[in-house]
């Protein structure tokens, strides 16, 4: 019988938290921030994780200032990079959180692309489709989306 090994969670070994207007300027700052914060730790403006990093930002943060919008609530941006293992140079993290429990949205595997000629809805088709992986957390009171992207040589 082959031993079976429990893989640990990656430290992270860089954090960046913020808080932001649930608004249309709150979001593009977030967006904004985000690419820079990167840019900080090492992965360039206009490099495809930048460029993926930010799309899903975006996507993310106009969810939560327009759907998850509370008034005098914020919404938060979590960024996290941890280490990697021999295939990967790491794993970095967005979380979105935001104070509206029961706008939730659905979860992987659950999307579905609106109809043609809708002009919207395509914002978690994205993230679905950009993404290693994500999920809805649950958070009280509001929820989390959570995406992560694998940082590959």
């Amino acid at each position: 019988m082959e031993a079976s090994i429990t893989p640990h969670r990656p430290r992270t070994e860089r954090l960046f938290v913020q808080r932001f207007s649930s608004t249309p300027r709150g979001a593009r700052l977030a967006r904004r921030l985000a690419v820079h914060q990167l840019h900080v730790w090492g992965i360039p403006y206009r490099s495809d994780v930048s460029d993926t990093a930010a799309l899903l930002v975006a996507e993310l943060a106009a969810n939560a200032a327009t759907h998850g919008r509370v008034p005098g609530r914020d919404f938060e941006l979590l960024l996290g990079m941890a280490a990697g293992c021999p295939e990967t140079l790491g794993t970095l993290r967005i979380e979105v959180t935001d104070t509206r429990g029961e706008c939730r949205p659905p979860g992987p595997g659950r999307v579905v692309k609106p109809p043609p000629g809708s002009g919207s809805g395509y914002g978690l088709v994205l993230v679905e489709a950009l993404a290693d992986r994500w999920a809805v957390l649950e958070r009280v009171p509001g929820k989390t989306v959570g995406v992560e992207l694998d940082l590959l040589y």
